[in-house]
């Protein structure tokens, strides 16, 4: 047998999973043998009574209140790349067992691999997380929160500032506030070569700036279990907007009832802690919210992140929101802010929302920059939709 082909077979070994039916007839030797039984832990779970993680002879545990979970944390660890594990950890906290003990435990906790996932799940238990491990929780989130601020804080700030000062260009201008870079690449098709120069015939300049807000952005929230991600995501963009000048910026949340976090947005660690994932749904309790801290129409941006299951009176609903969109109020419903690919949601309603004119789809992270940008500058974002293969909703 060809090497090749031994490294076929115990792919199919681990795949299968051993015993009298995987066929392979092929035994596992050095760092297989701990994946293999890394890998049957979790997935073999639910055929036995409790986790029990035999690892490798030689390899010692800690001792701790649940020494097999966390054996098996380190395990992963070492055999997986850290797109791997978050998988396996993602799996291993649907199980309420597990759930507990990689939670609950803050010694455990410290070792599992922070990411989203995590985060929306240690949000979704809330106060269900004891007393002892809730600095650690905090700790993993804020883990979290300071990675993805590095990945998206100067992006946003760059776009959205962008955006702002294209919104706010002023075509006549004061000689000390004229923009000269774009005043002549503006102009040069009047170039006089008998003289030497441009003739500025369009002068432009961005004005003074101004104390007040340019724009108002409302994100209003769903706070429902199956937004969870989306619901992190949302947190740090809601922070590093409000942080911006010239723009001012709401989180609303909502379930049944709706919480204004506005005043967290300066640190979004306590903002999601201070979110309470579960329960129904009343989107248009929270539009009704909304439209009472809506000051200015014309200039504000209502960002509606639901997947517009509506368990509250849904004929007032879309009566809301054709009047908030008839105000002036740009409105765009995000299905989803995350990676995760389409979400379930409600397909009546975002077809209705669509015939309003609402832009409605999902959008990840990396996107979300850029959407605002082009809303600020009032772009058809149906068409930018499009431009960026999103597909749109209804």
């Amino acid at each position: 047998m060809s090497t090749e082909q031994e490294n076929q077979l115990e792919k199919w070994r681990l795949i299968l999973g051993g015993d009298e039916a995987d066929g392979t007839g092929v035994g596992l030797k050095g760092d297989l043998v701990g994946i293999d039984a890394a890998l049957t832990a979790l997935y073999e779970f639910e055929n036995k009574k409790s986790f029990d993680y035999d690892a490798p002879k030689g390899k010692g545990g800690q001792e701790k209140s649940s020494p097999a979970v966390a054996r098996w944390l380190g395990d992963i660890r070492k055999y997986f790349p850290t797109s791997v594990v978050q998988v396996m950890q993602n799996d291993a906290l649907r199980h309420p067992e597990l759930q507990q003990k990689m939670i609950f435990e803050p010694e455990i906790l410290e070792q599992t691999e922070a990411d989203v996932h995590l985060v929306a799940t240690l949000m979704e238990l809330g106060k269900l997380i004891p007393s002892k491990t809730k600095e650690t929780a905090k700790r993993v989130i804020r883990k979290v929160v300071e990675d993805l601020m590095q990945k998206l804080e100067q992006k946003t700030i760059s776009a959205v500032n962008g955006a702002i000062d294209k919104s706010a260009r002023n075509f006549r201008p004061k000689h000390n506030e004229i923009n000269w870079d774009a005043t002549i690449r503006k102009n040069l098709k009047h170039y006089q070569p008998k003289y030497k120069t441009i003739i500025p015939e369009t002068r432009i300049g961005y004005g003074r700036k101004s104390k007040k807000s340019l724009k108002d952005i409302v994100l209003c929230l769903d706070q429902s279990g199956s937004m969870g991600t989306s619901i992190v995501y949302s947190g740090i963009f809601g922070a590093v907007l409000s942080s911006i000048p010239n723009v001012k910026t709401k989180m609303v949340v909502f379930d049944t009832s709706v919480a204004d976090l506005t005043e967290d947005l300066r640190d979004p660690v306590d903002l999601l802690f201070g979110v309470q994932m579960g329960g129904g749904t009343d989107i248009n309790r929270a539009l009704k919210y909304c439209q009472g801290v809506i000051a200015k129409p014309n200039d504000t941006i209502l960002v509606l992140i639901t997947d517009l299951y509506e368990g509250g009176n849904q004929a007032e609903m879309i009566q809301r929101t054709k009047e908030i969109v008839q105000s002036g109020v740009q409105v765009i419903c995000l299905l989803a802010l995350n990676d995760e690919g389409s979400p379930f949601y409600d397909s009546k309603n975002a077809a209705i929302f669509s015939e309003m004119g609402i832009p409605v789809f999902a959008c990840t992270p990396d996107r979300f920059p850029d959407l605002m940008s082009a809303a600020i500058k009032k772009e058809d974002l149906k068409q930018w939709a499009g431009d960026q293969d999103i597909v749109l909703k209804g």
